[in-house]
């Protein structure tokens, strides 16, 4: 019988993710055949899965942590923004519509038996689901149609863990208020609860504890202290990239507002003498920068304007007559051309707008969306290279005729004459080492030797050990229900 304990957090950003993957990391290694498993999502830094569709960065990375490739059913609704009011929704791996949040709202709850669908044939076979919430089941307001917490767990008879985040204070009024605030029936359905990212003395706040316990009848599992190595495993929100400073090589990368797929960056910040820093608006790119990254984006012609609009395009002009080199990955590569087309009006209504010019290319947007996992070859050095492509558009030009990767026996990206500006689709590619050291290695810069996966899964046995410490397991088992 498969069994199923879904983690909800009292407000946003308490951890739920990071306690999913290590909980699953304690599982996994316990014998127990395990599942991360996260209803709705909403994110711009998306994974391409095995079985062709995209979920969750997260889910991703919890999968990583069980010993699974990534699969649709893990998270069956991504929401995906691309406007302050409005998101792509994607829907077991494959776009569905686009839509503004009040028309989402109407629709959200007819998606429940597909989500469903999902987690019971992910279910099927494995001793365990550990469900992620998203945001918060106190907003009761948002509980009609809900699939994302209370919603979820009252269709699937899911118990809840509920975390509270001790950091940003106020940790027994999130716990004790969402007890107060819930239905019965859903307040039913929680049957304990954790305190997360604490620091210091943790036997300070057993008074705290027992409060919580007294008021609510919740079983109590653990006051987990702060994982201080969480910045080692990809971040989901690029609020989260902690920027590693210091080191000889630094690169910069303007922080797009609907930046997309910044996972890419994860390995660099890793990298010893590497410095990433991420350029907040308002702020120049940095004249001392070896390289320029310009990331992906979930809106391409909304940020060009943004990009604009800061200045970094004079930046970005001085940086290559400099010498500097500069690398756009995706929705980053379509700006840097000399023109994008959106006659279809993809990305908002019909356009044609002037890229930056840095690169001899053009791009067409198309209704179409590539997504596939995806080895290459980097051609200067014939270093392998995996990673994954998720994207709109067609770009091509004089500057394709320089493709410095060859995917699928055709060529990819494109490059200036002298070689200073580089664009491709690729998305993941500086995760394998030896790209990384032969692309640094030809920009004059070499790099140490990091194995990024093999870091990735030692921190998730590092925070597995963490909560085993911290976190009664034996009791959460204990709690979770059959499906």
């Amino acid at each position: 019988m498969t069994k199923a304990i879904m983690i909800q957090g009292a407000g946003s950003n308490v951890g739920k993710s990071m306690l999913v993957a290590g909980i699953a990391r304690a599982c996994v290694r316990r014998g127990l055949s395990v599942a991360p498993f996260k209803p709705q999502n909403m994110s711009n830094n998306a994974a391409v899965t095995a079985d062709g569709g995209e979920i969750g960065r997260a889910q991703a990375l919890q999968a990583m942590a069980c010993g699974l490739e990534p699969l649709v059913d893990m998270n069956p609704v991504l929401l995906k923004p691309e406007s302050e009011t409005g998101a792509q929704v994607i829907v077991q791996g494959q776009r569905f519509a686009t839509l503004k949040a009040r028309d989402y709202g109407r629709q959200k709850a007819a998606l429940l038996p597909r989500v469903l669908e999902s987690f019971n044939r992910l279910g099927a076979g494995r001793d365990l689901l550990i469900v992620e919430g998203a945001g918060s089941p106190a907003e009761v307001n948002l509980r009609a149609g809900d699939i994302a917490n209370m919603g979820f767990a009252a269709a699937a008879q899911v118990p809840v863990i509920l975390v509270g985040d001790i950091d940003r204070g106020g940790v027994i009024a999130q716990l004790v208020g969402t007890h107060a605030v819930l239905p019965p029936d859903d307040r039913a359905l929680i049957r304990g609860f954790a305190i997360n990212k604490f620091r210091g003395d943790p036997t300070l706040f057993a008074e705290g504890m027992e409060i919580i316990k007294e008021r609510t009848d919740w079983a109590a599992l653990g006051i987990v202290p702060w994982f201080a190595d969480a910045w080692r495993l990809p971040a989901e929100d690029v609020m989260d990239i902690r920027a590693s400073r210091g080191g000889d090589i630094r690169i910069a990368v303007p922080r797009l507002n609907r930046i997309a797929n910044f996972d890419d960056l994860d390995p660099l910040a890793a990298t010893p003498g590497v410095s990433v820093d991420l350029i907040a608006d308002g702020q120049p790119l940095p004249g001392d920068a070896d390289l320029i990254i310009v990331p992906g984006s979930k809106s391409t012609i909304a940020d060009l304007a943004h990009f604009r609009a800061q200045g970094w395009d004079v930046d970005l002009a001085a940086h290559i007559r400099r010498g500097g080199h500069v690398l756009g990955i995706c929705g980053g590569y379509q700006m840097l051309g000399k023109e994008i087309i959106d006659a279809e009006g993809i990305e908002g209504a019909p356009s044609r707008v002037d890229g930056l010019g840095v690169l001899d290319v053009c791009t067409v947007m198309k209704p179409q969306k590539r997504l596939a996992l995806s080895r290459a070859v980097y051609l200067p050095t014939g270093a392998d290279v995996s990673g994954y492509e998720i994207h709109i558009g067609d770009t091509a030009g004089p500057d394709t005729g320089r493709a410095w990767l060859s995917l699928d026996g055709r060529g990819e990206g494109a490059a200036t004459a002298n070689g200073q500006v580089l664009g491709c689709y690729l998305h993941g590619l500086f995760a394998e080492d030896a790209f990384r050291q032969a692309f640094f290695e030809r920009l004059g810069k070499p790099v140490a030797h990091h194995d990024h996966a093999a870091g990735v899964l030692a921190t998730l046995d590092q925070l597995a050990d963490h909560l085993e410490q911290h976190l009664d397991i034996e009791m959460l088992l204990g709690l979770a229900g059959d499906i």
